[in-house]
């Protein structure tokens, strides 16, 4: 290797060593700045303010070209500071899909009682919304006892930047929700997301209903509140039917009794279980090279190392025809020398090999 390039990764590590240690410093000020405007009823972003910062700090590069990146470096700075003290006035945000009332929405209720719940039109925007800084987390489905995994959330995952830290279990009650005049007779057509319409199709069918896919069940039964049309129904929660005014005409329309639904919580941050911590469970989603035999090479790998692999899934990848990512969760932690060894051992049969995160599992 060049000696240009060695010296010049010697300087960039002690320099991001040096800028940690002062962001650590900087945000500790942002803190105060937090606390004194919480004490005052001051707005989190003062422009006037932030245009004095960029013009002083600017003119301390004298290189034009530079100064230029060092604006935009000042300004990213800048918002991360404001999503911290965001954060510290006004509590953590917590993602998701959908709006009051929505699955979603009750896990994340339920995971964060006191956190600002900030709703998100699709799975994409919720969890965009976390890796820009806007929330702290994101609260989403993974997979139903029944109609089986989320795809979508299982494509950002492989696609994004964020981590699962925590996996809780939801017991679905779906419900026929209509216009309060309504009858069973009266409705033709329902509403809902395609995982509740998939985990309803029995009694979907058996009342000849024709099903229609919406982005989300609470938003669903908000869609039939607006058209107040007693032949259009929803399938939501009931606090979604009571939200937003309308009649629960038939509960519990799910085909499984036992209908559960798998929520994920994602944030920036990994979470670091201790190597003796019990029921910690490992998430990985990975590629495997083109060759013979590279998938049972790569799950061999997995079961030598100690991780009990509970679930194996594939999903298409979507910018190549035929190709296949796959997901594991396994019993055992990846923070422990036998996880590492495990990864290093899978990049012999991956391409592309992602550890999504860890979470304990209540056992």
């Amino acid at each position: 290797m060049d000696d240009r390039l060695l010296k010049a990764r010697e300087i960039i590590n002690k320099v991001d060593k040096q800028m940690a240690d002062l962001f650590v410093e900087r945000m500790g000020a942002a803190k105060l700045v937090a606390e004194y405007k919480s004490e005052h009823g001051m707005q989190i972003f003062d422009p006037v303010r932030e245009q004095e910062v960029i013009k002083r700090n600017s003119d301390l590069v004298e290189d034009p070209i530079l100064r230029a990146y060092y604006v935009n470096f000042i300004k990213n700075n800048m918002e991360v500071s404001r999503n911290y003290q965001s954060m510290l006035m006004e509590g953590v945000r917590v993602a998701y899909s959908g709006t009051e009332g929505a699955f979603a929405h009750i896990a994340a209720c339920k995971l964060f009682p006191t956190a600002r719940k900030i709703s998100y039109g699709n799975f994409e925007s919720a969890y965009r919304a976390v890796e820009k800084g806007e929330c702290e987390c994101v609260v989403l489905p993974i997979e139903n006892s029944y109609n089986g995994d989320v795809g979508q959330v299982s494509d950002l995952m492989f696609s994004g930047s964020l981590y699962i830290n925590e996996v809780t279990e939801l017991n679905v009650s779906h419900n026929l929700i209509c216009h309060k005049d309504a009858k069973l007779e009266d409705i033709k057509q329902v509403i809902s997301h395609q995982q509740a319409l998939g985990q309803c199709s029995e009694y979907i069918i058996s009342h000849g209903f024709s099903p229609i896919e919406y982005t989300n069940t609470a938003l669903a039964v908000k869609k039939v509140a607006e058209l107040n049309d007693k032949s259009v129904a929803a399938i939501g929660s009931v606090e979604a039917a009571e939200i937003f005014g309308l009649k629960v005409l038939e509960k519990n329309i799910n085909s499984s009794a036992s209908n559960t639904t798998r929520f994920v919580v994602l944030s920036r941050s990994e979470s670091k279980h201790k190597r003796d911590e019990m029921g910690v469970h490992t998430i990985l989603l990975f590629t495997v090279r083109n060759q013979a035999g590279a998938l049972a090479k790569a799950i061999e790998v997995i079961g030598r190392h100690g991780f009990n692999m509970r679930t194996l899934r594939s999903r298409p990848m979507k910018e190549l025809l035929w190709q296949y990512y796959f997901y594991v969760e396994a019993e055992g932690n990846i923070n422990t020398d036998e996880g590492k060894a495990m990864m290093e051992d899978l990049s012999d049969y991956c391409d592309k090999l992602k550890a999504v995160g860890t979470y304990i599992k209540n056992i």
